[in-house]
């Protein structure tokens, strides 16, 4: 299964609070902080609610 690089890239400050569980959901803590997920039919789900938020590349 391929995986995916998540990077956060916008501030979540004024963020509704729904947009900052999801990210903290996915691992990232701050500001330009990455992990490396599965690609899942979730993850995916949770990258297109936060999409204007975060950077994703294949791993």
């Amino acid at each position: 299964m391929a995986k995916l690089k998540i990077t956060l890239v916008k501030s979540l400050i004024g963020r509704p609070e729904s947009q900052r569980v999801t990210v903290r959901t996915l691992g990232l803590t701050r500001t330009n902080s990455s992990v490396i997920k599965e690609d899942t039919p979730q993850i995916r789900g949770m990258i297109n609610k936060v999409a204007h938020l975060l950077k994703v590349e294949e791993a």
